[in-house]
């Protein structure tokens, strides 16, 4: 898997084949717009967790977990990053926020708000909930690495940001502001 420093020069995957879709461009013009540094690397599809486990050591970073959840009602969404490895309760996240009771949002509630798929839940798609309906929450553990790995709104490409780019560039050009907290898991 080759490391692209920045926008990749291929307009096809070159480990799928497949050609580039305009949401993982959108987010490459984001970052270049932001004069934010990355990198990127093109992989087989990885979906889960335990399929981005190649990713990270390629890439050298750890990659975030990305939860898109809903209320009972599914009249508010939430997309929650936290660590990658650690394991995640919907009751402390619940309490955190102050709701009765947290669901995962559905694909077209996904597709709907993030311009995602299933699998390809990432802070990224933030760029696409223009009327901000979506509110962003870190796992205060999130922060505590330099770097941080996130698809770009596919899940068969990973990008390499710092995670101060994130929290002073990109998540404030998406227009959203992020609830910082601390998730318990016992």
């Amino acid at each position: 898997m080759p490391i692209n420093h920045g926008r990749p020069t291929s307009k096809t995957n070159v480990v799928t084949g497949a050609p580039r879709e305009d949401r993982e461009l959108a987010v490459y013009d984001l970052l270049d717009k932001l004069n934010v540094e990355y990198d990127q690397i093109d992989h087989l599809p990885a979906n889960t967790m335990e399929a981005c486990l190649d990713v990270e050591k390629n890439l050298g970073v750890s990659i975030c977990k990305n939860l898109f959840l809903t209320n009972r009602q599914q009249t508010d969404f939430y997309l929650l990053l936290t660590p990658g490895d650690k394991v995640f309760k919907t009751k402390f996240l619940s309490k955190e926020l102050g709701i009765a009771r947290l669901s995962f949002a559905n694909a077209d509630q996904m597709m709907q708000y993030l311009n995602v798929v299933p699998g390809a839940v990432t802070v990224f798609g933030l760029m696409n909930d223009k009327e901000q309906k979506v509110q962003l929450v870190i796992d205060e553990d999130v922060l505590t690495d330099e770097y941080l790995g996130a698809h770009p709104c596919v899940y068969t490409a990973c990008t390499k940001i710092r995670t101060k780019d994130l929290l002073e560039k990109i998540i404030p050009a998406m227009k959203h502001e992020a609830k910082i907290i601390h998730l318990e898991t016992d």
